[in-house]
């Protein structure tokens, strides 16, 4: 699994705006190949920051979401970040829950 994780800065008086369109993003690339999920949410600890997630089954399905129209219109839109837009891929060896949480807490240090 890949994550992609995005931040963008909204620039004064336009976090409606840039909320809106990047919303508009969340559905057409949730029906994406490939695609396991796709989120966007505000920042707990900066209201001006707005983060867009998305998880990918493998590598070639992100490509192909790269080169996608829908990813344009998501490199115009941190286009108008008012700080440089932060974005992160995350190659995903090992997904564990609370199965991991269970196993640490039950085991003695």
């Amino acid at each position: 699994m890949i994550i992609e994780q995005m931040s963008i800065a909204v620039p004064q008086g336009k976090k409606q705006q840039l909320g809106s369109a990047l919303a508009s993003l969340v559905g057409p690339t949730q029906v994406q190949p490939g695609c396991l999920s796709c989120t966007l949410s505000q920042s707990w600890t900066d209201p001006d920051e707005l983060r867009f997630e998305s998880r990918w089954s493998n590598e070639e399905d992100l490509i192909r979401h790269l080169k996608s129209d829908s990813y344009k219109q998501l490199l115009l839109l941190m286009e108008l970040s008012s700080t440089p837009p932060q974005i992160e891929f995350f190659d995903v060896v090992k997904a564990q829950g609370l199965d991991l949480v269970q196993s640490a807490r039950s085991t003695p240090i």
